[in-house]
């Protein structure tokens, strides 16, 4: 039943009654908390038609509705602004709609597929906390359109070759005496991402040399001997001398394994990998189609240009005078590729706020070359993630490694949780504590940077993310946990749910109507997130829904209710709570305990 669909039906027939005028479209939205009712319905739009004030178009409307629809079971005007009550046997039904639906928040299978490209990783250093937000965007922006119904395919780029590979593999070379990540103790990512920085330590210091003694800054940068030796190395990678290719292989593998072991971690996993190594001669072919259809220009230098001023861009290089690739040529390329592996309607690549002037360059060009997949690119960008202590960089080793935050945030979980359980988590073994720890760590990380529109900016607090008590994933998940132990509870006191709840009817309180209509929502907000891509309304939503339950659960006894149709009513719409929390979290990547 969709009582919302039945009220805007209701209210056009009002009006067509009421005023023999029909309208095309009513617009309903959640009644503010400090009025009676659930929806509202906006009268302003409708004066100038209906030539009557906003409240007395309202008035009518309202009475309308209470003698003639049944969903409908009282309303207050004010000003403008109808706010309407609905039937407590209507929400009832609802909840028995919901109750019978197994696959309640998946919306029916589309024809459409969709690639969602995200990660991105470099293999001259560890995962950080930029790529956290990144693969948990990417992530739960994969399963909110599958949950739409979306075939879809998630893949990622490694960027493995280049100037910044080649500056760790120096390094190593120089400095790496043999070391291993066995050796060391060290994964294999995070000992490469060592060697990336002294780098760059020895670098800066042959540059200050040079500067004190007479170079301009700028040409000690490019002459500085690491540097000349760098361009060295990757001439001979170019040319695949063996030894260096060797190197490049084992230092690589190192940090895949690196990888995988914090993609595991973060429950993060990938249909295809495609390698720049691989992919970055792509794209003269796509260059020459281009110049024989005069969509690029060459100079007299030889490069080759496109004029994008007509779409508000301006002159872009899409091959150098040389005849090698720039990035835009092989994205060129690597998007034709993997249109060709796939076929999918729709190409989204989860990359940060600094790229949107290169995707939407890349955009304009494929459209141009009249590519069948060009209108359904996706940029989906997002805002940088800082710390409290401050911006991170690579270079200076003052980026957080993932693996070292995901460390913290457990710890941090397993504090918070330890003084909230006041000695209960005793009842659990070590193993369950670990895992227990490690649900709620992962939570507070990933709907902490969830939370947030993609677009902001924004700073992650270690300590703020573990809150219990706030707009948290530890909250949302303890509020799952207590519900489950109600239910266990009225299991074992043989008070399960009969049916009588759904089957009888009986009165519901105010709380329980939210509760019921927050239920209602829930496949609204998961269509809407993957609409605009946005995981955050799942998180906003998850989080009101966990409140409403609490503030239920605080003013309504379920357990000690001595009417068995209420206490039954109570106990199914905890059940459906609880089942709609985890479905929410898993959108979010985020696993619910069954008790804390």
């Amino acid at each position: 039943m969709d009582i919302q669909e039945q009220l805007k039906t209701a209210i056009q027939q009002a009006i067509q009654a009421l005023f023999n005028t029909t309208v095309d479209e009513v617009v309903l939205q959640p009644t503010k908390k400090e009025f009676e009712g659930l929806y509202t319905f906006v009268t302003f739009s409708l004066t100038k038609t209906l030539r009557q004030a906003p409240a007395q178009i309202g008035q009518a409307i309202g009475g309308w509705l209470l003698e003639n629809s049944t969903i409908v079971s009282g309303f207050n005007v004010v000003q403008g602004f109808l706010n309407i009550s609905i039937a407590d046997a209507a929400w009832i039904e609802v909840l028995n709609d919901i109750s019978a639906n197994p696959t309640f928040g998946t919306l029916p299978a589309k024809p459409e597929s969709v690639m969602v490209e995200f990660s991105s990783p470099n293999t001259n250093k560890p995962l950080h906390l930029g790529h956290l937000r990144n693969n948990f965007l990417g992530d739960s922006v994969s399963r909110i359109l599958k949950a739409n119904g979306y075939n879809v395919v998630k893949t990622c780029i490694v960027n493995d070759r280049g100037v910044h590979i080649c500056k760790s593999m120096l390094a190593y070379k120089m400095f790496g005496n043999g070391e291993t990540p066995e050796s060391s103790g060290m994964k294999g990512d995070h000992l490469i991402g060592k060697y990336y920085v002294l780098f760059d330590k020895a670098y800066k210091a042959q540059v200050e040399e040079m500067v004190a003694q007479g170079t301009p800054k700028e040409e000690a940068e490019k002459k500085a001997p690491l540097m000349q030796e760098v361009q060295e190395m990757l001439r001979k990678w170019e040319q695949s001398d063996a030894e260096t290719v060797a190197l490049w292989q084992q230092l690589n593998n190192w940090v895949y394994a690196g990888f995988d072991a914090t993609y595991r971690s973060i429950g993060v996993s990938f249909d295809k990998t495609y390698y720049e190594s691989n992919t970055y001669l792509l794209g003269k072919e796509v260059v020459e189609e281009g110049l024989q259809k005069g969509i690029f220009y060459r100079k007299d230098d030889a490069s080759v240009w496109i004029d994008l001023t007509e779409e508000g861009l301006d002159q872009k290089l899409v091959l150098r005078s040389d005849g090698t690739s720039v990035y835009m040529t092989q994205d060129l390329g690597t998007t034709d590729l993997k249109y060709q592996d796939f076929h999918n309607d729709r190409q989204i690549w989860v990359v940060g706020n600094e790229q949107d002037y290169h995707f939407n360059v890349l955009f304009a060009i494929l459209r141009r070359l009249g590519r069948p997949y060009a209108n359904g690119l996706y940029h989906l960008s997002y805002g940088m993630v800082d710390l409290p202590t401050g911006k991170m960089k690579s270079r200076e080793g003052t980026v957080v490694d993932a693996d070292d935050l995901i460390k913290e945030t457990t710890e941090a979980a397993a504090t918070a949780a330890d003084e909230a359980a006041k000695g209960k988590l005793g009842e659990f073994s070590e193993a369950e504590k670990t895992e227990l720890f490690r649900m709620l760590g992962l939570g507070a990380l990933k709907y902490y940077l969830l939370k947030v529109d993609p677009q902001k900016r924004m700073q992650f607090n270690p300590a703020e993310s573990v809150d219990l008590h706030g707009n948290t994933g530890p909250y949302i998940q303890y509020v799952h946990a207590r519900i489950r132990s109600v239910l266990r509870r009225a299991a074992s006191e043989g008070l399960g749910a009969t049916g009588q709840g759904l089957n009888m009817g009986g009165e519901l309180d105010p709380v329980e109507q939210q509760l019921i209509f927050l239920l209602s929502q829930y496949p609204q907000r998961v269509k809407e997130a993957g609409d605009d891509y946005a995981p955050s309304y799942i998180g906003q939503y998850l989080y009101e829904l966990a409140k409403t339950f609490n503030q239920f659960y605080d003013k309504l006894s379920i357990l000690k209710e001595t009417d068995a149709v209420k206490a039954d009513t109570r106990l199914i719409l905890s059940r459906i709570v609880a089942d709609t929390i985890r479905s929410g979290m898993e959108l979010l990547g985020i696993d619910v305990p069954e008790k804390m």
